[in-house]
């Protein structure tokens, strides 16, 4: 009996000893990288070799490997991640496509990445190519690609890695709303991201795995949903909003922000930051400590400079192309997301602008952009091909087509819907007015529509231009792929808006109220 008491006795000295065990990790995370391998502006478009020099450039692929390489030097155990959106956003991706960023990606030794709605812009086929060039595995939970032969093999809902003996899970997450966003095809289908995540939560914990990271390209909000909505979730690494978070001027919350037990991070987009969060578990896989930063990607960072060379030499085909001066900017032009997807912008009047002026003798009365294709703002000065299609990389056409004037409100209601969230069907428009209470319920924001100086009637019919991507449904203008004499082959936004700053050249940016917040 007293054996058996001492070894009773033992076991709980023993127990008691491993619950105070502690479990280290430094998670390094990047987001919405969007084929930046160079560096960027303070407006996030391309930076001068002679700005770069002087030190006033961020980012690109030569800090990333020395950031990554100085991170993971300085801790003991560190996994990097990505929350999606390595595709799309440069001319690096229109001609490589994701080539270059599956070779960047192996050299700097990820772990694991999620799907990003951008990794959709090219349909199945390229998203596949990517994924079988990376040698580390790609996720998303929240889709049935069952009935997408392209897919099956190459993309997994979670995956365990070990590190320093002990397993970690991942999950991936993908918006929702990618069917609007990007080009799954028809055999995608996407699901709640709370449901997707908790099933695989559940799944890993009846595994034993009780160190569990969501990879979720979902945007800051949603992610908080989720962080609400499950249990089991340690650390969600986000993405698709492009937040930054810290103690930095401009940051939305705090680094982490914690919803419960789960810890939140995110680090803008562009290269501009890399995310270090180092988090300690206990011996039951809870978060006793979780803190770090967004590291600023700025002058201060050297450059590789193997990596400098090698982007180098991949951007030869593509000089000819974006070092073409095409205007001039009197001032600089706003085209920040913050900016744009809340509000009239700069930016967006000019893209509106062009897109009109190109058509005004077809019958159309206004033009409908999508905020959400403003990739950039662009400095003053010289504008070159390249600073024009890094805000407008998505390659669209311009579409013309009729709709009454019910649809037309239709899909300015659809545009503001979700403009607390920042989502990029924010309307900029042209031959049109409009005034937004944002404080009224979605679906009923709008008031006010004027079009050549009169009310929208919602019988009557009108004209108008957008981009192809949102004529056939995109960013959920569903209401345009109902609309009558449809062509949605016209010559390409970009090449139409550096047209349009060439005649209006030294084109100078304004607003005029033709979008006015209540």
């Amino acid at each position: 009996m007293s054996i058996r008491l001492l070894s009773s006795a033992a076991l709980l000295a023993l127990g008691a000893g491993a619950a105070h065990a502690e479990y280290a990790l430094t998670i390094l995370h990047t987001n919405d990288f969007h084929s930046r391998f160079e560096p960027i502006s303070k407006y996030d478009s391309g930076c001068s070799a002679e700005d770069n020099a002087a030190g006033e450039c961020f980012g690109g692929s030569g800090r990333l490997v020395t950031a990554i390489k100085e991170a993971k030097a300085r801790a003991d155990n560190p996994i990097l991640v990505d929350g999606g959106d390595q595709f799309q956003g440069s001319l690096f991706y229109t001609y490589y496509k994701g080539k270059l960023a599956a070779e960047m990606m192996n050299a700097l030794g990820y772990d694991a990445m999620t799907v990003g709605n951008h990794e959709f812009d090219d349909g199945p086929e390229v998203l596949k190519g990517f994924a079988e060039a990376i040698n580390f595995p790609i996720l998303m939970s929240n889709a049935d690609i069952s009935n997408e032969p392209l897919l099956t093999d190459v993309i997994e809902k979670s995956t365990v890695i070990e590190k320093n003996g002990e397993k970690i899970g991942l999950i991936g997450l993908t918006p929702q709303d990618t069917d609007e966003l990007a080009s799954p095809g028809p055999n995608v289908t996407f699901s709640d991201p709370s449901e997707a995540v908790q099933a695989e939560v559940d799944r890993l914990t009846e595994e034993g795995v009780t160190k569990i990271i969501v990879l979720s390209h979902s945007s800051y909000g949603v992610d908080k949903q989720v962080a609400e909505n499950t249990t089991g979730v340690d650390v969600i690494v986000g993405g698709h909003s492009n937040t930054l978070l810290g103690d930095m001027e401009g940051a939305e919350g705090p680094y982490p922000t914690m919803v419960g037990d789960t810890a939140i991070v995110q680090a803008y987009a562009y290269g501009k930051y890399l995310g270090e969060l180092n988090v300690t578990f206990d011996d039951d896989g809870k978060i006793t400590k979780a803190e770090g930063a967004p590291i600023l990607m700025d002058a201060s960072v050297g450059e590789d400079q193997g990596t400098v060379d090698m982007i180098a030499e991949k951007a030869r085909p593509l000089d000819e192309i974006r070092n073409k001066v095409v205007a001039e900017a009197a001032e600089p032009i706003e085209g920040g997301r913050e900016v744009c997807r809340a509000q009239e912008c700069a930016m967006g009047n000019l893209v509106a602008d062009a897109m009109l002026d190109r058509v005004k003798d077809q019958g159309i009365d206004v033009a409908i952009a999508n905020s959400g294709g403003l990739r950039a703002s662009i400095d003053a000065g010289e504008i070159t091909m390249g600073e024009v299609l890094t805000v407008l990389p998505f390659q669209n056409t311009l579409s013309t087509f009729t709709v009454n004037g019910q649809q037309l409100l239709d899909a300015l209601e659809n545009g503001v819907g979700q403009m607390e969230e920042g989502a990029g069907r924010f309307p900029q428009v042209a031959g049109m007015t409009f005034t937004i209470d944002p404080d009224a319920a979605a679906g009923a924001r709008v008031r006010d529509v004027m079009v050549g100086g009169e009310l929208v009637d919602p019988v009557q019919t009108y004209g108008v231009v957008s981009n192809n991507y949102v004529r056939n449904g995109g960013d959920g203008y569903k209401m345009f792929q109902d609309a009558q004499d449809v062509y949605d082959y016209g010559p390409d936004l970009a090449d139409v808006t550096a047209e349009y700053l060439a005649r209006n050249a030294p084109y100078k940016p304004y607003t005029d109220g033709r979008i006015t917040v209540e």
